[in-house]
């Protein structure tokens, strides 16, 4: 008999990846101008993008994009905790590919192989961080999981609401 993924798990899942979505493809909260400005922009060169005109390192994007996608490591593993390791990394490498593909078709930021491959770091960090934690908790892991990822969740949406509210309505009078 197959264990299904409990309601809290799933509405969590469900709240992160409608968050994810709109950061990444409708750059909220900040995103003002229009949608698209009608130019394809693609990279396929890994990092070529992320040095600024001294050379410099932007280790703030790597970093966001690397965040970004450490929950969908942990979502998956809570959901489907006994997938080998390659079926958990292709639904992250799938939703990443799948961002950057509607980034360029509707030419929406840049299409970047750099994105691709700091979301996927992301999500290996996230399913090697349910590795620990599980081999700590053992079978607590999944209660302990939703409280932290509910607590976690409650302060990015309100943190994203404020944001969103400041940068649309509060800093335009």
């Amino acid at each position: 008999m197959r264990k299904r993924p409990d309601t809290i798990t799933t509405i969590l899942l469900a709240i992160y990846l409608l968050l994810l979505t709109a950061v990444i493809i409708f750059k909220l909260p900040f995103y003002s101008a229009e949608l698209s400005d009608g130019v394809r922009v693609y990279n396929l060169v890994p990092y070529l993008g992320s040095f600024n005109d001294n050379g410099g390192l932007l280790l703030r994007e790597i970093t966001y994009n690397i965040l970004l996608f450490v929950p969908l490591g942990i979502y998956i593993c809570k959901m489907k905790p006994n997938l080998a390791f390659a079926r958990k990394l292709l639904p992250i490498i799938g939703l990443s590919l799948l961002f950057e593909t509607v980034q360029y078709i509707f030419a929406i930021g840049v299409a970047d192989v750099t994105d691709l491959v700091d979301n996927t770091l992301g999500g290996i960090i996230g399913i090697g961080a349910y590795a620990v934690i599980n081999k700590f908790l053992k079978e607590r892991t999944g209660k302990a999981l939703n409280i932290i990822a509910a607590i976690a969740t409650t302060y990015v949406a309100l943190r994203f609401a404020y944001l969103f509210r400041l940068s649309h309505f509060t800093m335009r009078r």
